[in-house]
């Protein structure tokens, strides 16, 4: 009977399906709905409990301006993150695409970010950010600037860190991406007189299409969901102006034990991923 039932293809499947499925409902599907719960509810897991608050912690952040700054230091900080990582890496993929002398090295240098702790990267960038630091010195700064007292050059530091990590994988990626256009095209090209402006304009940006739109939301998300460079280099600050969205969630959560209310702005942060998900799949369609 268990062999008449396995026939079917889609008890099969299922039957394949199930572990995955279950790891995937017990450590995704299950986490999710519970920030859900604990969004609509109120308590520090004391003796007390935690009582039911309805809509009144997505009320708190609508009201409270802090959210409102965090909110508007995560887009910046995610646009001004995301263009330069994908223009870059794109322009040195263009450039090392081609053969010369030392092409394999300035590759492998260009990728060694993408492998460094952004724990160590970023202890490593608030050394040398430092008052009569290493930058200080090589931009021959005096009086010293203080980075990270400064609310737009902390802010900075950050972006700067962030394309810095992100410019390997990206250029990998686009690398792989040109490698999947067809040579014929550029040499049909060459034929009809285009100079290379013409080539990268008409035949590799249309053919790196799909590479982009993946690059794109992929940065994109590695920025909405930054954490590590907050924690380690400026801790929000200074004067909450690099507080963005994750860090305030932790914040919220660890600092002041107010996990209703962070589940409630960790709600936005998922509306904000899932927004971004929904357009690579409307992109990648189109």
């Amino acid at each position: 009977m268990l062999s008449n039932w396995l026939d079917r293809e889609s008890n099969s499947a299922w039957l394949f399906l199930a572990p995955s499925l279950l790891l995937l409902g017990a450590f995704v599907l299950f986490p999710i709905l519970y920030l859900f719960y604990l969004s609509v509810t109120a308590g520090h897991f004391t003796l007390a409990g935690v009582r039911w608050v309805g809509l009144n912690n997505y009320l708190r952040l609508v009201q409270s301006p802090d959210f409102w700054q965090v909110l508007g230091n995560t887009v910046y900080f995610t646009i001004a993150t995301a263009v330069p990582s994908v223009v870059v890496p794109l322009v040195l993929a263009v450039l090392l695409d081609r053969s010369f002398v030392g092409r394999s090295v300035l590759r492998s240098l260009y990728f060694l970010p993408s492998v460094v702790s952004i724990v160590a990267a970023g202890l490593g960038w608030r050394w040398l950010f430092q008052p009569d630091g290493a930058i200080d010195g090589l931009l021959g700064l005096k009086p010293p600037l203080a980075w990270f007292n400064n609310p737009s050059l902390a802010m900075l530091v950050l972006i700067l860190l962030s394309i810095w990590k992100q410019l390997g994988f990206n250029m990998v990626v686009f690398l792989a991406g040109l490698q999947a256009i067809p040579q014929n095209r550029y040499e049909a090209a060459e034929l009809d007189g285009a100079n290379p402006v013409a080539k990268f304009w008409y035949i590799t940006l249309p053919g790196l299409r799909p590479t982009t739109v993946f690059v794109a939301i992929s940065t994109l998300i590695f920025t909405f969901r930054s954490f590590e460079q907050v924690y380690v280099v400026t801790g929000g600050g200074p004067l909450n102006a690099t507080n963005i969205l994750v860090y305030y969630v932790y914040e919220q959560a660890f600092g002041l034990f107010d996990f209703g209310y962070a589940a409630a702005a960790a709600i936005v942060l998922l509306i904000g991923v899932l927004a971004l998900v929904y357009w690579q799949l409307r992109a990648w369609k189109n």
